[in-house]
């Protein structure tokens, strides 16, 4: 049985949503930290989980770093990257947590019933930018992984449902970018 590169990425349609959607959001990226409840720890933890789950090699080291430099313990870290994070999360952060966790398994397809639980948590505007946090760092993610799903392609590994035209001219536009996460991730 041939391996497969097991990762998600981009197909040209996701990314052109995902940028379309970064766009229009920009401005909720300054309201973000305006929400006293969106602590840079919080946004930390949340961005750790969803890129464990989605396995970017990239953002796991970079949210682990930015985590520790916001102040978690590296300890605590280390159990959020294997989603241990029912011991490490306060009991306000716990269903942001949850939520993120399930909405990078799911690939952006949460139960309803998990989105009710946010908002009826959080309120309309923390569980937006609690979304909006988890949406940005989806985009990263899968950004890394395409780019490492090319690498992959050429090493005899292919992603499943994707292009060897996209992966490569994605791989090509963004060659500057991946050699500096290969140099800053060692």
């Amino acid at each position: 049985m041939k391996k497969q590169f097991g990762r998600k990425i981009y197909n040209l349609k996701l990314l052109v949503t995902d940028i379309l959607f970064l766009l229009k959001a920009l401005p909720k990226f300054k309201a973000l930290k305006k929400d006293i409840a969106m602590t840079e720890v919080f946004r930390e933890k949340i961005m750790t989980v969803v890129s464990a789950v989605n396995g970017c090699i990239y953002c796991k080291w970079f949210h682990a770093k930015m985590a520790v430099k916001s102040g978690i313990p590296a300890a605590d870290v280390k159990k959020l990257l294997v989603a241990q994070f029912d011991t490490v999360a306060t009991d306000f952060e716990i269903n942001a947590l949850l939520f993120a966790q399930h909405y990078a398994e799911t690939n952006r397809n949460p139960d309803s019933e998990m989105h009710k639980r946010l908002i009826d948590f959080y309120g309309e505007k923390t569980a937006d930018n609690i979304l909006t946090v988890i949406r940005m760092i989806f985009f990263g993610n899968l950004y890394g992984n395409t780019l490492d799903s090319f690498v992959s392609r050429l090493k005899g590994v292919k992603a499943e449902n994707s292009s060897f035209l996209f992966e490569s001219l994605f791989f090509i536009f963004n060659f500057p970018i991946y050699l500096v996460l290969k140099a800053s991730a060692k």
